[in-house]
């Protein structure tokens, strides 16, 4: 590009001096002006252009300014002034952060974090005033947030941030004693623009998810009580000792762990309408640090409202949290009749028939069975679930199966009745009656039966 613009510019300009030559040879006097005139322009155009491919060679630069630049782990305090009067102030108490004003509160630790993380490397847009005398124009005579931060240290470092810009892209900022004026995005300024409400722990219940021991929930019917076996694996306690379906009972205790102040709209009346409302449920969870509660209520008007131990006051909750704790015993029990679920069961004893896995290869005594086919049965095993539990059942036996899993560690069996036109299942040594759909137990059926030997391997070529 630089080659051809030079080579037409010295082509023009030999063009101009060879017509200048003709016309002085020719005595054409009028034409040498011109000429002389053209080459002025010539030459104007060349530095012009030179100008132009010097400013176009040279990168913009860079008008970001780090107005502070602190590591994480150096903060101690945060203090954050508003130019309505308002204060917070966040400390950091050994590791975690709290709220020492406007009163003591604990704070969310996410939420606090990412408070400092805006302040640590802190960056301007663009500088707008290298020598500000008139702070009012800014709004940084009467700053909209005067944020300090003290270092471990001691040391303190300060920002100033004042009115929104005219095209409202950020705000302006500045330093103390240093007169220059900035802008920072309007990203920055709401990220460092915070509440009490917006950092504080808005959690109703503050249990350790990976040390609870107990929970107990009344709601529907009797109060259930969960607690963990000796695998770490979620058991009905009370009202008797039953199998839990351990999915159901993680989804409360994630309920529970997801029970937090509604503040998107606070309601002043929340202490009233909690006393005038229904009961839904009562909450205890047990961790290695104590016992905590949760009360939930329901207004005529469907709001749900908690009062905790661990918080003060009454707080309006989302309903998702207080309807997933409206449940029953039944909706925690148990459905599946057999607990091996993914881990494929080693041996399978069913009447008349035994199929036990070497290898790859299903066998039943020295004969090598069809995969496909006992797979098939095991997964309608699997499956076979309760439609719904009953407190009595009975009729004949139409079907017996005896599984080994978990490497020999687990044995699980299950008889299957017919009364009528209704199967029942029990399972070994539990007093729990399951209600199986006629279906699944005719599927079950047609699992078995179609259960063959494999096919003999092809002959191996000479």
């Amino acid at each position: 590009m630089e080659v051809a613009r030079l080579i037409s510019a010295f082509t023009a300009l030999a063009l101009t001096v060879w017509w200048c030559i003709r016309a002085i040879r020719g005595g054409r006097r009028l034409g040498l002006p011109i000429a002389a005139g053209v080459l002025v322009i010539l030459a104007g155009v060349i530095w012009w252009s030179n100008k132009k491919q010097e400013a176009a060679g040279k990168a913009p630069a860079d008008t970001t300014t780090k107005l502070l630049a602190i590591p994480d782990d150096q903060f101690q305090e945060v203090e954050i002034k508003k130019v309505t009067g308002e204060v917070l102030d966040l400390k950091r108490a050994g590791v975690k952060w709290q709220i020492a004003a406007p009163k003591p509160l604990p704070a969310d630790q996410d939420a606090a974090g990412s408070l400092v993380s805006a302040l640590a490397s802190l960056s301007s847009v663009k500088l707008i005033d290298e020598k500000a005398t008139d702070l009012k124009q800014y709004g940084l005579d009467m700053p909209t947030l005067d944020i300090r931060v003290v270092k471990k240290d001691g040391k303190t470092a300060e920002v100033l941030i004042g009115d929104d810009t005219l095209t409202n892209s950020g705000a302006y900022a500045k330093l103390p004693g240093d007169p220059r004026v900035f802008t920072i995005s309007t990203f920055t300024k709401s990220s460092l623009d915070k509440r009490p409400d917006d950092l504080r722990d808005k959690r109703l219940l503050t249990f350790d998810q990976d040390k609870l021991l107990r929970v107990e929930l009344q709601a529907k019917g009797a109060a259930v009580e969960f607690g963990k076996n000796g695998q770490s694996e979620w058991q009905i306690l009370k009202p008797r000792p039953l199998r839990a379906d351990s999915s159901q009972v993680e989804t409360l205790v994630g309920k529970l762990r997801d029970a937090k102040m509604d503040l998107t709209a606070p309601d002043k009346d929340a202490a009233a309408k909690y006393a005038d409302a229904a009961r839904v449920a009562t909450v205890k969870v047990t961790d290695t640090g104590g016992t905590q509660t949760l009360e939930v209520r329901k207004d005529k008007d469907k709001n749900y409202y908690a009062k905790s131990s661990v918080v003060e006051g009454v707080h309006k909750i989302v309903s998702d949290v207080g309807g997933g704790l409206d449940k029953g015993l039944d909706d925690f029990r148990n459905k599946k009749l057999f607990d091996f679920g993914f881990s494929d069961p080693g041996r399978i004893d069913l009447k008349g028939a035994s199929y036990t896995k070497s290898g790859d290869k299903w066998m039943s005594g020295a004969r090598t069975m069809d995969n496909s086919t006992v797979q098939n049965l095991i997964d309608k095993l699997r499956d076979l679930s309760a439609s719904k539990f009953v407190e009595t059942g009975g009729g004949e036996p139409v079907f017996e199966a005896a599984v080994t899993s978990n490497s020999g560690k687990r044995l699980e069996k299950v008889v299957i009745r017919k009364q009528g036109t209704q199967y029942f299942a029990q399972r070994e040594n539990e007093p729990s009656i399951y209600e199986i759909d006629g279906k699944a137990v005719d599927d079950l059926q047609q699992a078995v039966s179609g259960v063959k030997e494999a096919p003999p391997e092809p002959a191996k070529k000479k």
